[in-house]
């Protein structure tokens, strides 16, 4: 999968071992490589829906369109389909295997 990210500073620091730890911690820094790595290796969003320790899941009110997965509680890695327009199912529905490529928007506690 194709990934890109929302601000400058976010790519630095995601693609930057030093500056990912000292921005979010040893632990949380380790998963948050982890799950970049496994946004890298699906072949869609799909992918990720049989990882378990993902949790990887379509987010509802003010976040609507947007996906979460899991960093280490509270954190979620935030991001949007980078498709315009998004692949979608007969239902309305995003359809998660045509998600090939997302835009990483944060690393927030979505809850607080």
């Amino acid at each position: 999968m194709d990934i890109a990210f929302a601000s400058r500073q976010l790519e630095k620091d995601c693609n930057d071992d030093k500056r990912l730890t000292r921005a979010y911690g040893a632990e949380n820094a380790r998963r948050i490589r982890r799950r970049l790595d496994e946004l890298r290796a699906a072949a869609s969003l799909e992918d990720l829906r049989t990882l378990p320790q993902c949790r990887c899941h379509e987010l509802i009110g003010d976040r609507k369109g947007q996906f979460s997965v899991d960093v280490k509680h509270p954190y979620r890695l935030i991001f949007v389909p980078a498709h315009g327009p998004l692949p979608a199912r007969e239902d309305g529905g995003i359809d998660w295997t045509g998600v090939t490529a997302v835009l990483i928007l944060e690393i927030t506690d979505t809850h607080g």
